[in-house]
């Protein structure tokens, strides 16, 4: 399977480069021509990305690996969720046990990790729980994929920026402005396994300089009939969920809203929970209010300050023999931001901030209905830090960016995590970039504070997790329509927290270390005919450094090809993508392994057939492959879970 993925990749590579350059018309044949789109913008200039440094910048400018993905193509590949975004990024993968959606990054994903090892931002938001840290990415994030403009994906540690959680990657969304709609827009979707969707939409931009969008999304999903060792869960794998969205600008100052609620039966059987039992369910709900201010005054200097409060409510609902336990997690925080980025001399472009979050409630319970077994805790605590980066121009096509945060907790005192990077242009439009960075993650409330008896262990004592990272990355951009990035990396990590068997129960400990290795390969092309492709490979080996063992959940190779073709004019497109991944470990004793897998989707996408309407057809898992990912031990007896078949949806979208 393996060298057949690697014969795959060469063919793709091969036909990518060799058809870089413009096709010949025939004699007497007029050249098709694209039409101008959003991506159409990233092949005649160089992107920009706002999350590397915090302030705008050329991608091949900033001090990390990036990825950008537009909402061109999140409706022409017909993506659902931002774990279907994520999945189609170069080095990430993503693993869903029938509850949550996991991302691993550089062959990192312990099963159950809750994602606390990536940052999510919404217009530089911060989203991560203070209970949990944790990054929803599937039916439970907070925001709906059609109000994306676009998806930066800033790969390595960003710690010196944001803090904890910047461990692997920072996610930033940004948002769509209410001139990008210019009135109201209705969709609807149906979907296999019983499932529908609607969405209703408002923007404009007014006369008076306010410009708003307001967006409500519903979904509701019945689920499919699941087979597992234990029996058939028939009803119990449903999904439903509601969100909002609001975001107001006037000027200088930007006032955003959003908030869901979404519940999840589980059909596994989880935590030795009564089977099929459709009683069993996950009910997550978050909100936030954010007022951001941002002026420039000359092109010198900039102003920017936020103000925030978040709300996190986590319930679970388990049968046990069909009494009841109730699992309940709860969050409130609210925190404030000042940045000053100033330009000195044309040569220095330094930015300067302070963070402050103040966490009010870090609460978490759990009792069984008839009132026993219970057990309670209540947290408060503070974080504040500073950070300082400077990018200096060191000669005409050499710059150094370095960087530096400290980050005070009450729980933990102090941390001090740096970033360095010297980046090299050697023509205007490429970049070799050598880059450092350090990271850390502290040990949220469920790791250090949660405890059910012969069960779950607590560990006050938990230390916060470290990783220093090295990276040497190309980037080259060839004319208007090739572009490549190669890269190769190397992490360590340090105090690991990993769930062990304590003898009395399960227990979070500091308990290993990890290095890790790795190689990226992308390549993109834009054919004249308006053909558009992507191809990447990556190569990774992350293990236990005590035991020289890959850790579960951890694929050596990902192989990953997109090609949309535009079928008439900028009317229809057919779009194509297929992603392979290698075999994974399992949690069970032994070592056992996911097999590997390919999966190829299609999706039609047309706009403006007839006018202010847009139709999808997507068909996902083209071939009904059968694979499975690997689970935490919590799923116990099983290992892995069962994935999607082939599914379709039927998407239709009315501007007016």
């Amino acid at each position: 399977m393996k060298n057949n993925a690697g014969r795959v990749l060469l063919l793709m590579i091969m036909a990518i480069v060799l058809h870089s350059g413009p096709s010949p018309a025939r004699a007497g044949e007029p050249v098709q021509v694209a039409s101008y789109n959003e991506e159409a913008l990233l092949f005649s200039e160089i992107p920009s990305v706002i999350g590397a440094s915090k302030y705008e910048q050329k991608v091949t400018e900033a001090p990390s690996s990036v990825s950008i993905v537009t909402a061109a193509e999140i409706n022409k590949y017909g993506y659902r969720t931002l774990a279907d975004i994520l999945r189609s990024v170069r080095s990430f993968y993503v693993t869903y046990d029938r509850d949550y959606s996991y991302v691993g990054v550089r062959g990192f994903g312990p099963p159950g990790d809750y994602n606390s090892r990536i940052l999510l931002l919404i217009d530089g938001h911060r989203t991560n729980d203070n209970t949990y840290d944790q990054a929803l990415i599937g039916t439970e994030g907070i925001l709906d994929v059609d109000l994306i403009d676009r998806v930066e994906v800033i790969r390595g540690p960003g710690s010196s920026l944001y803090g904890s959680n910047a461990f692997f990657a920072v996610v930033n969304i940004i948002t769509k402005r209410g001139r990008d709609l210019k009135g109201a827009e209705v969709s609807t979707e149906a979907v296999s396994y019983d499932s529908y969707k609607g969405r209703l939409t408002y923007g404009d931009k007014f006369s008076n300089g306010v410009e708003a969008i307001l967006s409500g999304s519903a979904y509701n999903s019945e689920g499919r009939s699941l087979t597992f060792p234990a029996g058939v869960a028939d009803h119990a794998d449903y999904d439903r969920y509601r969100s909002f969205f609001t975001k107001i600008s006037h000027h200088d100052m930007t006032l955003s809203s959003a908030y869901v609620s979404r519940t999840k039966g589980i059909p596994t059987g989880a935590f030795a929970t009564d089977f099929g039992d459709p009683g069993n369910k996950t009910t997550d709900e978050h909100a936030y209010l954010d007022l951001k201010y941002d002026r420039s005054y000359g092109s010198w200097t900039d102003v920017a300050a936020r103000l925030y409060y978040d709300y996190y409510q986590y319930t679970g609902d388990y049968l046990y023999g069909g009494l009841l336990n109730k699992d309940l997690g709860s969050g409130d925080w609210w925190g404030g931001e000042v940045r000053l980025t100033k330009n000195f001399l044309e040569i220095h472009r330094a930015i300067l901030g302070i963070d402050y979050q103040g966490n009010l409630r870090q609460d978490q319970k759990n009792y069984n209905i008839d009132g026993s077994s219970p057990w309670e805790d209540k947290r408060r605590s503070r974080i504040l830090a500073a950070y300082l980066q400077d990018e200096i121009t060191l000669m005409k096509r050499t710059t150094l960016n370095a960087g530096v945060r400290y980050d005070h907790y009450s729980t933990f005192g102090g941390t001090t995590n740096p970033r360095l990077a010297l980046i090299y242009n050697p023509t205007d439009k490429s970049a070799i970039k050598m880059l450092y960075g350090s990271a850390f993650r502290i040990p949220n409330d469920f790791e250090r504070y949660y405890e059910i008896a012969g069960l779950n262990v607590p560990n006050p004592e938990l230390k916060p997790e470290k990783i220093k990272t090295s990276e040497l990355v190309y980037e080259h951009y060839l004319g208007e329509r090739f572009r490549a990035s190669v890269s190769g990396y190397y992490y360590r990590i340090k105090n690991l927290i990993r769930q062990t068997d304590a003898g009395v129960g399960m227990q979070y400990e500091n308990s290993d270390e990890v290095t890790a290795k790795g190689f990226e390969l992308e390549i993109d092309n834009k054919w004249m005919n308006g053909l558009e492709g992507r191809v990447s490979y990556t190569l990774q080996r992350t293990e236990d450094k005590l035991t020289g063992s890959p850790l579960s959940n951890s694929p050596g190779q990902l192989v990953k090809l997109n090609m949309t073709y535009p079928v008439v004019g900028d009317k229809l497109f057919a779009s194509v993508e297929d992603q392979y991944l290698g075999r994974r470990r399992t949690e069970t004793i032994g070592g056992d392994y996911a097999g590997a897998f390919h999966v190829a989707n299609l999706t039609l996408f047309s706009q403006h057939v007839p006018d202010r309407f847009e139709l999808s057809v997507s068909m996902y898992n083209i071939f009904d492959k059968k694979y499975s990912d690997p689970v935490s031990k919590d799923l116990t007896p099983i290992d892995r879970v069962q994935q999607d078949g082939r599914n379709y949806r039927l998407k239709l979208t009315y501007a007016f």
